[in-house]
């Protein structure tokens, strides 16, 4: 699973790096996460995120689950724009590399802007 949240403001920058710090602390103990990573670009108020679970319901759960679902709905107010792009794969495929997540998520991007304008 991949994500990239734009948010609105510079302003939003501190409080959504803090906050994913938060969620950062319970996936790395999180049942079913094989493990997860975060590129923060606060200057462009860009943040990805990038995880590998055993299931969806695992990954369900941890979004659902406190502290991370309190964090989404703070900060979903203060998102711009985001993404999310899902995507099963072997193990002996992990670690999935940033580009090719970024190119997942844009290629998401692309096709939901395109729906919105049809």
């Amino acid at each position: 699973m991949a994500s990239r949240f734009d948010l609105k403001s510079l302003s939003d920058v501190p409080r959504f790096l803090v906050k994913s710090l938060v969620s950062w602390k319970q996936v790395k103990t999180a049942p079913g996460a094989y493990g997860a990573s975060l590129v923060a670009q606060p200057l462009r108020r860009v943040f990805y995120t990038l995880s590998a679970w055993e299931d969806r319901n695992a990954l369900y759960t941890y979004a659902k689950s406190d502290p991370h679902g309190e964090v989404m709905r703070a900060m979903r107010p203060r998102c711009r724009e985001s993404t999310f792009v899902f995507w099963e794969t072997g193990s002996a495929d992990l670690p999935i590399g940033w580009d090719e997540a970024k190119r997942r998520l844009a290629e998401k991007a692309r096709l939901d802007a395109e729906g919105r304008a049809a």
